[in-house]
């Protein structure tokens, strides 16, 4: 029987069905190995020699494959149909090869691009080798990402605390945000006038005209600069006598978008629906995987990680057929529409992201999924029959107006536009970014030349520029693929490893650099500058697309790449704590020191008087003091002054904001920004009361109210029901906690320090005490969701847990892999993970594993007995430099 190794049971499951009892599909559970999180896994000495080491979870799941290899007459490799899933057929091929569970039995590898029956039966028809093109792509991405972060982020830690890693693409998206945010700070508005003539036509019908002219000249947006010259033109056009000098109506065409590829699909999710790169990845993944229609599981898109925008041709047909059936003829273009990538090499040539069968509409399969995966399927079934659909056609109507003013001549314009066939707008239209004013979007009255018009109004409007605005995720993934920056399976993970390090937040749906990313990117700037460019980056990506089309050597590749970044790490060896902070304060001045306006120097101490201002770095972090310390111990936060110019709100120390003032004690309490962020306390003194702020609370929302009751902590919330002791909660050096005697709990991130109650302190207080982690999911844990009955006996549910989620059947526990979502996971899923932990098949009708002999029982006993002598023996000590690799390739997602 051949055995089929793709990645999550969900996968196998419905590929099981489509081949029948023949087959013996097998989830590998995604990737099975890895490079160790250790100095040596790569090798540049040994010629790059890398290290793999299985990964715990999986030993168990690479037995079963290897027992079934054996006994089967053929392996088939049906891992995903990219980098990715030819890196996962490699890797379970070597183990099995290291196994010795391949001897003379043929091994295929097969594709398809969407789980449907057709799909499925037709790749087995047409086996190929491993693509050892895709393999050496992966492998030196993965050396790349691996040296990137192991020989980079030590120099941070050890030249910036506070800093957490660094990543080949990470770093330049990073720069991306971080220049942005240079922009904002460096642009000066403009302020600029508009001249807007509200008019009415001799049937009474009303329009507005912009000026756009005077005296022969043109004016632009921007040259009506002043107040003055703005008034004299409005007196002007108050005089004037309006003539229409000419009416032009052309036709234009509006042509459909082609299909999603990955980076439109992230950037649509999230404009339409709210949703990030990574969610919206997670919930494709599930839409390709299949989900359970009226009792058959079915793959309902196409796979989601393609460059490519065409498709293949059976469906364009499937697309047309579709429109022909349920539009208008005049929805059907004659001929099918064919599009062609942008991109400089299409990842592996992959179809768009489709719907497996256009004909099953998004109200035909809602009741199947949940809110948000029908949104999304919504989503791609409308783009793309749209994509197929006949185009738009408008009418753009240009009207010119001659005003006679007291010997002036003046130009006026409106432009408005009309739908005359809406086309494949009936069905969907893409959103924009940043929407600005769409005067081509109104519809003109009927005019013709000659005619006069009458003026009702004259609007002189002042208006300033404003800054580019902050990336969104959907902007900043455009960006980076018109910069060739990353690959867009690699995008969603690199957003999230951005915001996880804290070097980005999301503000109004928009990424704001921190000042802990900014610190990065300019220290990397200033020592690794080559590393951080965007056509280095973008020219290094190409060579890992000509590595996968079989056109560079990859180990050349890898050569050619640390010969020069093993020399500036070299080169950092000898760098002094002075000339990083140098580097920085000259980089980063006008983010630190904004100019006050009043002429005095942004870095002289307005505490001190004479002391200079500049970065420090301390065991926590970078933090602004002044250069007399000790005598003057002045400091705040890089971007926290009180306000921008560092001057204090209200008087007193800069960095300080007095609150109000205790109503017992009658002592000033005070917000203030020290060197580990803002901070409350009360009166003055050598060891005043402080508090900090927790995680979370924003120090421009800290009134007198909120700022007592933190000063109020330690408090008692509750008492213990056992002890009768009292449960305090409070805030200490690692975030709020709940106390009782010595046992100490910390409190969820959705936990207000401020507002807990006493149940949820007695119960944290009582799932650490019984050995839980005394988190949310410990004691009075929300109760577990039924999925229905495991085959062996008894009932399967899905529940929060320590370590996340996971499944039980009240015997076994399965913890949920990443990317599973716990109120996604269906009860054939559940049954796979019981029975995968159990250590043997779920109940399907397939032989039992054979009984242990004596024999094989005495060689297990000489094996455990071995192994216990080694755990008794010292491990030998040896230093090694832990350091987090940020990969920029994504793990497959196993839900």
């Amino acid at each position: 029987m051949p055995v089929v190794i793709v990645e999550s049971p969900a996968k196998a499951q419905t590929i099981n069905k489509y081949l029948g009892s023949n087959y013996q599909v097998i989830a590998s559970y995604g990737h099975v190995r890895d490079l160790p999180a250790k100095d040596g896994s790569v090798e540049p000495d040994a010629d790059f020699a890398m290290v793999w080491e299985n990964d715990a979870k999986a030993s168990k799941r690479l037995s079963d494959i290897a027992k079934a290899v054996k006994e089967s007459d053929k392996l088939i490799l049906a891992t995903d149909p990219d980098r990715e899933g030819e890196a996962i057929s490699w890797h379970v091929l070597e183990i099995l090869r290291q196994k010795r569970a391949i001897k003379d039995i043929p091994v295929e590898r097969v594709t398809f691009n969407a789980i449907t029956k057709d799909a499925v039966l037709k790749a087995m028809k047409a086996p190929r080798e491993i693509d050892e093109g895709l393999v050496d792509a992966y492998l030196a991405r993965r050396a790349l990402d691996y040296l990137v972060g192991f020989r980079l982020s030590p120099v941070l830690w050890r030249k910036l605390p506070g800093a957490r890693s660094a990543g080949r693409v990470q770093s330049v998206a990073l720069r991306l945000v971080c220049d942005r945010e240079l922009e904002i700070e460096r642009f000066v508005a403009r302020e600029y006038w508009s001249l807007i003539a509200t008019l009415a036509t001799p049937r009474g019908d009303l329009f507005e005209a912009r000026l756009v002219g005077a005296d022969g000249q043109k004016i632009q947006r921007l040259d009506v600069g002043t107040e003055k010259e703005a008034l004299a033109f409005r007196a002007a056009l108050d005089q004037g006598r309006y003539v229409v000098a000419s009416v032009e109506a052309k036709p234009a065409r509006r042509n459909p978008f082609p299909p999603f590829t990955t980076s439109t699909l992230q950037q649509e999710a999230s404009r339409k629906l709210g949703l990030s790169p990574n969610r919206t990845m997670q919930i494709a993944q599930r839409l390709y995987e299949g989900v359970n229609l009226n009792g058959e599981q079915v793959g309902l898109i196409t796979y989601m990680r393609t460059d490519g925008v065409d498709m293949a041709p059976e469906a364009i047909t499937a697309v047309r057929s579709m429109i022909g059936k349920s539009y208008a003829p005049g929805y059907l273009p004659e001929t099918p529409r064919r599009y062609v990538t942008k991109a400089k090499n299409a990842q592996e040539a992959h179809e768009a992201i489709r719907p497996t069968d256009p004909f099953r509409t998004p109200k035909d399969v809602t009741r199947f999924l949940d809110n948000e995966q029908a949104r999304l399927y919504e989503l791609i079934w409308k783009r793309t029959v749209a994509s197929q659909m006949a185009s738009a056609e408008l009418e753009r109507t240009t009207v010119d107006i001659l005003v006679e003013a007291g010997g002036r001549k003046l130009d006026l314009r409106a432009t408005g536009q009309v739908v005359k066939f809406d086309g494949f707008l009936t069905l969907y239209n893409e959103d924009r970014d940043d929407d600005g004013d769409d005067e081509d979007g109104k519809r003109l009255p009927t005019m013709s030349a000659g005619e006069a018009l009458d003026k009702k109004s004259i609007a002189a409007t002042q208006h300033f520029t404003e800054p580019p605005p902050r990336y969104s995720e959907a902007t900043l993934i455009k960006r980076m693929e018109e910069l060739g920056i990353g690959r867009p399976s690699t995008y969603a993970a690199t957003l999230a490893t951005l915001r996880d390090r804290e070097y980005v937040s999301i503000d109004k749906k928009r990424l704001k650099a921190e000042d802990k990313g900014r610190l990065v990117t300019a220290f990397l700037e200033s020592f690794f500058a080559r590393y951080v460019e965007y056509d280095f980056t973008a020219a290094l990506e190409e060579k890992l697309d000509r590595i996968s089309n079989h056109e560079l050597d990859w180990k050349e590749v890898l050569r050619d790449f640390w010969r020069d970044f093993s020399a500036a790490i070299d080169g950092t060896k000898e760098l002094r704590t002075t000339q990083v902070l140098d580097a920085l304060n000259d980089l980063l001045g006008p983010h630190i020191f904004p100019d006050r306006g009043d002429g005095s120097s942004p870095r002289q101490c307005t505490v001190c008087g004479t002391g200079t201002l500049s970065l420090k770095l301390g065991k926590y972090g970078s933090f602004i003091g002044c250069s007399n310390y000790p005598e003057c111990r002045y400091t705040r936060q890089l971007s926290a002054g009180a306000d921008q110019n560092g001057e204090a709100e209200g008087g007193g120390e800069a960095g300080t904001r007095k609150l109000g003032a205790d109503p017992e004690s009658g002592l000033d309490v005070t917000l203030r920004d020290g060197r580990f962020g803002p901070y409350v306390q009360l009166g003055e003194g050598d060891k005043p009361k402080r508090s900090s702020l927790p995680r979370g609370m924003s120090a421009a929302n800290v009134d007198l109210e909120r700022a007592l009751a933190l000063l109020s902590l330690p408090k008692e919330v509750a008492v213990h029901p056992e002890s009768g002791k009292p449960i305090l909660v409070g805030i200490g050096r690692y975030g709020p906690y709940v106390q009782h005697e010595k046992t100490y709990a910390n409190l969820d991130k959705d936990d207000d320090v401020l507002a807990i109650g006493a149940n949820r302190a007695i119960a944290l207080i009582l799932t650490k005490e019984s050995g839980g982690s005394g988190r949310r999911f410990g004691a009075g844990a929300p109760a577990g969701r039924p999925l229905g009955d495991y085959p062996g006996g008894g009932s399967v549910e899905v529940k929060p847990g320590r370590y996340g989620a996971y499944v039980t059947n009240g015997k076994v526990n399965a913890t949920l892999p990443k990317g599973m979502e716990a109120d996604a996971v269906t009860l054939e899923q559940a049954i796979e993970l019981i029975a995968a932990k159990a250590g043997k098949a779920p109940t399907t009708g397939k032989a039992p594993a054979a009984k242990k002999t004596p024999a094989k029982k005495a060689a297990a006993a000489k094996t455990t007995a071995a192994k216990t002598t080694a755990a008794k023996k010292p491990a030998a000590k040896k230093k090694a430099t832990k350091a987090i690799v940020d990969s920029d390739e994504v793990p497959f997602d196993t839900d």
